[in-house]
């Protein structure tokens, strides 16, 4: 069947719903604190997953679900295309959110309040907008009829935020079946734009950033050994205070910034733009230029770590025996074992390094027809615009799909106020996403799955 332009009325259907969908959705509390005990979530993800099978099923598609462990639901499911010699594209999203502490919001993080044109709630951004944006999508192909050019799998994962261990690790173990004969595949934190300066006229011009690569992520912990005794007497092996020196000798270490290759054409992009050059011995100086990206940015230049909690003692008169604190690393492409052997060295002797979870880095081709198809589909929607790669600090469930030999990209659509700091929403307070971002990346979506 030929494709066919959507009707002003299929349109709105498809934006009113990508809104619609994404309050609903940040109305269920998928909250993931990480581990599998189902009490500490919420209403789970199981509520989210049925409710996309719901909408799936609404229009006559049949979703398949997997559960990994009770509670733990991925759903899935193929649109055939007009061609199936063709790679098929993987457009996936995840349900999970990471906590909010409702005392910090100016809103309840699980009202899906619209206020001043902004969605707020924990998942706005990361990543209930875009699952909406792909159910509203889907929906419009099931009721138009119509046959996209390629096979498009769509995959809704739990458990992004924790690694993935009981959605896409445990679905590409257990089912790669579902993702026989795709070869690519879109996800989140990609596909959003910056406000420039352009260099000849002085007018402001908007850049997207498609995500082409990502660093690498080891979670894991730093575990101090001691002697146990009486608070009240000496200790020279007290483990809470080796622990004490390992984090600061951590923290006190300053990687040295590295330009890698998706950075490289971040920069030249933005200067060729701008008409702005940046200095490769001060690469931190261009970072003002990134605008609402600049934190996702200034994450990619470089290995870090940074420890996020701490575990010691059972009473406040008793040295304990063993002390910990969990870690975060990101490193960049090729980096992991010099930064695993670095994190060996400054914990020091008493210390262990303990990696509990290690995602690869990502660094996807910049050019070809599905990089075309995205920014002919941004163009449409906002003529003028550019299109950039840029590489995200962040991990996505794409480090997952590249086993089965997918290639990865983040492009979740969203069209944003200049002056609006993106990067801090995720995982932040009063995380938040503009109305018309979402109705404008449902429509880009469509646009790509029709022409890509």
């Amino acid at each position: 069947m030929a494709i066919v332009e959507p009707t002003a009325e299929e349109l709105t259907v498809l934006q009113d719903e990508a809104v619609l969908f994404t309050q609903e959705l940040i109305r269920i509390d998928t909250t993931n604190f990480g581990g599998n005990d189902p009490a500490r979530w919420g209403k789970s993800e199981t509520e989210a997953a049925d409710y996309v099978v719901a909408k799936l099923r609404e229009v006559g598609l049949d979703p398949v679900v997997h559960e990994s462990a009770p509670g733990r639901p991925n759903v899935f499911v193929r649109v055939p295309g007009s061609d199936p010699e063709r790679g098929g594209l993987v457009i996936h999203g995840h349900l999970d959110v990471v906590p909010a502490n409702a005392e910090d919001w100016s809103v309840d993080p699980f009202s899906g309040e619209i206020r001043d044109g902004m969605i707020y709630g924990r998942g706005a951004v990361d990543m209930k907008d875009m699952v909406a944006m792909i159910l509203a999508m889907v929906r419009h192909l099931a009721r138009s009829g119509q046959q996209p050019p390629r096979d498009l799998v769509f995959a809704f994962f739990a458990d992004e935020e924790a690694g993935g261990v009981y959605g896409s690790r445990w679905v590409v173990a257990n089912h790669p079946e579902l993702f026989d004969g795709c070869t690519e595949a879109i996800s989140e934190v990609g596909g959003y734009s910056i406000t420039l300066p352009e260099k000849d006229t002085g007018d402001d011009v908007r850049a997207y950033l498609v995500q082409t690569a990502e660093k690498g992520l080891g979670w894991g912990r730093l575990r101090a050994t001691g002697r146990a005794g009486h608070g009240s007497v000496p200790n020279d092996e007290n483990p809470i205070v080796r622990l004490a020196r390992a984090i600061v000798a951590i923290d006190e270490h300053e990687f040295p910034d590295e330009m890698t290759a998706a950075v490289r054409a971040l920069y030249d992009g933005v200067t060729e733009i701008t008409g702005i050059g940046w200095d490769e011995d001060d690469l931190k100086a261009f970072l003002p230029l990134m605008g609402g990206a600049r934190q996702f940015v200034s994450g990619t230049l470089s290995d870090t770590t940074n420890v996020t909690m701490l575990d010691a003692g059972y009473k406040g008169n008793v040295i304990p025996q063993v002390a910990e604190a969990s870690i975060d690393c990101r490193f960049l492409p090729g980096h992991q074992d010099d930064l695993l052997a670095l994190l060996d060295e400054l914990a020091g002797e008493h210390v262990e390094v303990i990696m509990d979870h290690v995602g690869i880095s990502l660094d996807a081709p910049r050019e070809g027809a599905l990089i075309d198809a995205m920014t002919e589909a941004l163009q449409a929607e906002d003529p003028g615009c550019r299109v950039l790669p840029y590489c995200l600090s962040g991990g996505t469930d794409n480090k997952e799909l590249k086993s089965l030999g997918i290639t990865g990209y983040g492009f979740a659509p969203l069209q944003l106020p200049a002056d609006l700091d993106f990067a801090p929403l995720f995982h932040g307070v009063d995380e938040r996403v503009p109305v018309d971002a979402v109705r404008f990346g449902a429509r880009v979506l469509l646009r790509l799955v029709r022409g890509s």
